[in-house]
């Protein structure tokens, strides 16, 4: 790693532990109900909506309120897109969104995934970007904060039978966490450039004449083709360029804060209008783990204890700065084959690279983005090294606890301190406890469960796309590198990142379909045994510590939990990971 690099990822990490305990004891003050000014505003909203603000839920109901509440918006945003045509805000007349494409884009912005097989500038209207996807990115967001702080409950209590009121917490972390920083964050990126406004496509004049080679048609309209089957072009220029507008910064913040990753542009942060200057990407990095990180304290200081919320935090920092460093070394390597042809092997792999960012800050962000749920780029990860671009592979196999998703990589990172404690348990021929705690049999059912739902969507849909001619159809890279953009997709889809390789074409009946019910379950067969966890913890009682209790705030457990991380969330991947990447990478350097 150069200087710059470890420059960077210090000062990154330096300026987000600051904001750890100020963010984090501001949203269990508001989760807690603390707020002062939230009588005035909830009231009027719980009684429009027949809501009981006082009466908890036991698990179940509240587990069927939040499926209930995302099954509605995913019936809203696809409504929103197949009638977009004929809907306000649209001056560019944008046609309807075809069925397969609009149920997966319906379900990647409800399940905080955001995966995009479109181009957002020339297929969503103002209306559906803001009304549908920007409104999915608050939701969808406060849905994983609500799950985790279910989950955090089921610890704080003993001998309960509720874990909180759904719609009541939906509000609050709406209302009170993401909306107003949000708002703070938009006016930020508006000072910096990024544009914020109604107005229809501007046709502009460019500085320089652009040449470039145009399909030529034929009589019946069809491309032609000369005897070798290869496209008959002819030259053309252009001095003109069609500059897309739109509400992007209201858009950007929450997309970031929300850990959502879904870009307005196509481009996605590596655009100019989303991501202006070197300040902006900074920023963004450090907002994409602004909350992820938060929660951890949140959680120590709910459960009554902030040690074992700074040892869960220490141990996701730990992971993190392992695996971002070696994602920015890997990228400052040069391409073998292009330092054969007189490339400066100092110059690293600036291939899909922003010049204004460089490869340091890519690398971060790619390691950022992926070790959260957000899928915001500002970089090709497909023109990624081999190992380069396994990195984020990795982190959303991990099951992107590590840091992690708003509140999804808290609950996943829980999920394995439970696993932990349950093998130190086995160790010493003790029942595990954890927070004092009894882990029996139920507890690990659902911890198995929320573990290996997204291995077994991730590989099972990449074995089904590798051996069916719909799924083989997308390839346009041969060789492993094709398999790894498959894995990619599919790893992106169950793990709710949304980023992707994107050198598959992957906007198809075959892969909207396959990655739309790998986006759902990736999401919902994750929350479902871990609100079942919530409720069973928040009934048992509280059990002393004693002589044989594992304490979990020190090195020990952190080392412990680091372990279990690695070796049970990564161990079911190594095969397809050694097929793909791995490959890739020996072919690379035997100049292959």
């Amino acid at each position: 790693m150069s200087s710059h690099a470890w420059i960077l990822l210090g000062l990154f990490l330096s300026i987000l532990l600051l904001t750890v305990k100020p963010m984090g004891t501001y949203i269990a003050y508001v989760m807690e109900g603390h707020f002062s000014l939230g009588g005035r505003i909830e009231r009027p909203l719980y009684r429009l909506c027949g809501i009981r603000q006082d009466e908890e839920m036991g698990w179940l109901n509240y587990a069927f309120a939040i499926l209930l509440f995302n099954g509605l918006g995913v019936l809203a945003v696809y409504a929103l897109q197949r009638l977009q045509l004929w809907l306000p805000l649209n001056p560019q007349a944008f046609a309807n969104v075809s069925p397969d494409s609009a149920f997966n884009t319906a379900i990647s912005f409800v399940s905080n995934t955001n995966w995009q097989g479109y181009s957002g500038e020339a297929t969503m209207s103002y209306l559906t970007q803001m009304l549908g996807l920007a409104v999915q990115n608050f939701l969808s967001a406060a849905t994983g904060i609500v799950v985790v702080i279910a989950l955090i409950r089921g610890f704080a209590r003993h001998s309960a039978k509720t874990v909180g009121n759904a719609w009541v917490d939906l509000t609050r972390v709406t209302l009170y966490v993401l909306l107003p920083i949000s708002i703070i964050y938009a006016v930020f990126l508006t000072s910096q450039g990024v544009i914020q406004n109604f107005a229809a496509y501007k046709e502009v004049t460019t500085l320089e004449v652009t040449k470039y080679d145009n399909p030529k048609n034929g009589p019946d309209g069809q491309p032609l083709k000369d005897e070798k089957g290869n496209a008959v072009t002819e030259p053309a220029e252009t001095s003109t360029q069609t500059l897309a507008m739109g509400p992007v910064a209201s858009q950007e913040a929450i997309k970031m804060i929300g850990t959502n990753g879904g870009g307005f542009f196509n481009a996605n942060s590596a655009h100019p209008y989303e991501n202006p200057t070197p300040l902006t990407n900074f920023i963004q990095m450090l907002s994409i783990f602004l909350i992820p990180a938060a929660l951890c304290f949140t959680f120590g200081r709910m459960v009554g204890d902030t040690r074992q919320g700074w040892a869960v935090l220490a141990a996701m920092t730990l992971i993190f700065v392992v695996l971002a460093g070696a994602a920015m070394h890997f990228e400052q390597q040069a391409n073998p084959l292009l330092t054969q042809l007189g490339v400066d092997p100092l110059a690293g792999n600036m291939e899909g690279k922003e010049t204004r960012f460089g490869i340091a800050d890519s690398g971060l962000f790619a390691a950022v983005t992926t070790a959260a749920s957000c899928g915001a780029v500002n970089s090709m990860h497909d023109s990624f090294t081999p190992l380069g671009g396994m990195i984020p592979l990795v982190l959303m196999q991990l099951g992107e606890v590590v840091f992690g998703g708003t509140g999804t990589g808290l609950y996943g990172m829980l999920v394995f301190a439970i696993m932990a404690v349950f093998i130190s348990g086995l160790m010493i021929g003790r029942t595990p406890e954890y927070l004092g705690k009894k882990i029996e049999t139920y507890e690990m059912k659902m911890t198995s469960i929320a573990i290996l739902v997204t291995p077994l969507l991730v590989l099972l849909g990449t074995a089904i796309a590798v051996m069916t001619e719909a799924g083989r159809a997308g390839i346009l890279n041969p060789g492993p590198h094709s398999f790894s953009e498959i894995l990619y997709a599919f790893t992106s889809a169950a793990n709710n990142n949304g980023s992707a390789f994107a050198g598959l074409s992957a906007n198809t009946p075959f892969y909207n379909t396959m990655l739309g019910i790998a986006m759902w379950f990736g999401r919902f067969g994750v929350i479902v045994p871990v609100l079942a966890m919530a409720g069973s913890l928040a009934a048992k009682k509280r059990i002393a510590v004693g002589a044989g209790t594992l304490p979990t705030h020190g090195p020990l457990f952190v080392t412990l939990l680091i372990g279990v991380v690695l070796l049970v969330g990564l161990l079911n991947y190594v095969p397809a990971l050694a097929l793909g990447p791995v490959i890739e990478h020996l072919l690379l350097f035997a100049a292959h």
